[in-house]
Formats: structure tokens, sequence, C-alpha cells
């Protein structure tokens, strides 16, 4: 059981939002806005808020946006030779190129090494997030009719609450502005609510995800760069750097991650491909139960 102990209670909490969502048909938008809007801000600042900070915070940012733009690169290649449309092209990048670091990444983490390797697995979903909110976002908008990429990824940067809420936990960490006991313990109620409630909703996402006309070919080719190809050169960039064995561990395993739920919305928000997106991020997290106890049988 070993590996499958660790995602199988996982699953069963995706499993559960799934069901729910089967049965009762929730509004998933609402419940996703909350989590993040809400819950995921508070997470973070009680993280920034807590923690000294560390040079393997700037590592990290390093590892996130090389690992991205790696998978990018590799993205283009494919579709060069393949001759896929720009618009075929963007949903691949999206399909490839994000790991779900939120409602799937922290929590293994979690599970895995406790709290000491939560705090990094926090940093990296913030990064993570930065990069989809840009990145994610352009790619998205350029496989759109308009192609508004550079404004729309700018807006998404402003609205992001995760971003303020770890810039707050650093200004009150370090202008000396301290928190009262009652204060923290209410920011500590809504912050320990947020991992559940976001897996719960990934679940329930999955439940609404289409797998009408998916092109087979194409999506095998994703699931390799994301589930295979990722961590392998998340293991080559985390060789590079001069980091902890446990953050490099913790850098390969997120890699390994299946794709980011975000980019299903940014696909259906732009009409980017959703169906493809989409399916990728559901087949990814469903391989994720096989491929990922490969990774952590090879990593730790």
């Amino acid at each position: 059981m070993g590996f499958l102990g660790v995602l199988l209670p996982i699953f069963a909490i995706f499993i559960l939002g799934f069901i729910g969502q089967k049965k009762f048909r929730f509004d998933t938008k609402v419940i996703s806005t909350m989590a993040l809007y809400l819950m995921s801000p508070f997470l973070v600042f009680r993280t920034f808020y807590t923690t000294e900070f560390e040079k393997d915070y700037i590592y990290m940012i390093f590892y996130t946006v090389s690992l991205c733009l790696v998978l990018i690169l590799l993205v283009y290649f494919v579709a060069f030779f393949r001759k896929y449309s720009i618009r075929e092209t963007c949903a691949m990048i999206l399909a490839s190129s994000f790991m779900n670091s939120g409602n799937y990444g922290t929590p293994v983490v979690f599970l895995l090494f406790g709290a000491t390797g939560l705090k990094y697995a926090i940093v990296l979903m913030v990064i993570q997030q930065m990069v989809m909110c840009t990145i994610g976002v352009y790619y998205a908008a350029k496989g759109s009719p308009e192609g508004n990429g550079i404004q729309s990824a700018l807006r998404a940067v402003r609205r992001m609450p995760i971003v303020y809420g770890a810039i707050a936990g650093v200004l009150f960490k370090y202008t000396g502005i301290s928190l009262t006991e009652p204060m923290l313990a209410a920011v500590s109620l809504v912050a320990d609510a947020a991992i559940p409630t976001i897996m719960i909703t990934l679940g329930m996402q999955l439940a609404n995800i289409s797998m009408k006309k998916v092109a087979v070919n194409k999506l095998s080719l994703s699931l390799f760069l994301k589930l295979a190809i990722s961590p392998v050169i998340a293991f080559g960039i985390s060789l590079a750097l001069p980091v902890d064995d446990l953050v490099k561990q913790i850098m390969i395993i997120m890699a390994a991650m299946p794709t980011a739920a975000n980019t299903t919305m940014y696909a259906l928000q732009y009409n980017t491909d959703p169906e493809f997106v989409s399916s990728a991020t559901f087949v990814s997290t469903v391989l994720s139960l096989v491929t990922l106890p490969v990774v952590f049988f090879i990593v730790i």
C-alpha cells in the first residue's frame, strides 16, 4: 500500500466532491471562487507570516519558471512537426505546462513530509499561481479569437488574491506588525479550511468535465509531457540548484502532478479548445494514481 496509502485518502476526497456534484449539481464556480478568493489568501498569509524567508525560495522561483518555459518549448517543437494551429498549440501548452500544485500537490506533500514540506509546497503554489495567471492566461488568450494575451494577463495578476495574501504576510512579518493569539487563531481557522475545500472543489470540477470528441493522439502526447517528461526535467533543474534534498524531492513530485484545474477555467473563458484541455485535466488526474507512486518510489 505504501505510497498508495498517501494518494487514496486524497482521491477519496476528490471522489466525495465528484459524487456530490453528480448528485446535487452545486454551483462549482461559486465554491471555487470562495476557496480562491476567501480561503487561500489566509493560508498563504499564514505561511509567509510565520515562516522565515529562505534563499531556497529564490531557487524555487527559478525552478518553476524554467520548468514551465522548457515544457512550452517542447510543445512548440511538437506543434511544428505536427502542424498544429495556434489554437491547438495554445491548448496543448495549457494542458502540458502547468501542474496542479494547489488542490492536489499541496495535500500530497503535506501527507508525505508533514508541516515542514507544507511550507515549501505553499510557496511553490503561490509561485505557480503567478506563472499560471500570467503565462497561462497569455496562452489561453492567444488561442482565442480575440488574442488579447498581455492585457488579460495583467488584469488577472491584479485580481489574484493569493498574491496579496503573500505580500501582506511578508509586510506583517518584517514591519513588526504582530497578530494577537485570537486573531491568529481566526486566520488559522480559515487557512485550515482551504485545503480540504479546494480538494473537494477539484472533484466537483472533474464531474463537470466532458470527454466528448477527444483527440487521442494529441491527448497522449500531452499526458506524456505532463506526467513523464515534466518530472525528468524537474530532476535535471534540481540537480543544478543548491537547495536542500527535501526541496529537490518536493520540486520533482510537484512537477509530476497532473494538469492544473485552473487551465480548464482559462480554456473555457477564452474558448481555447476547452474540450481538449478539460480532457487532459481529467485523464491526467486519474492516471496520476498510477504514475505518482512510481515517482515517489524513485525520489523518496
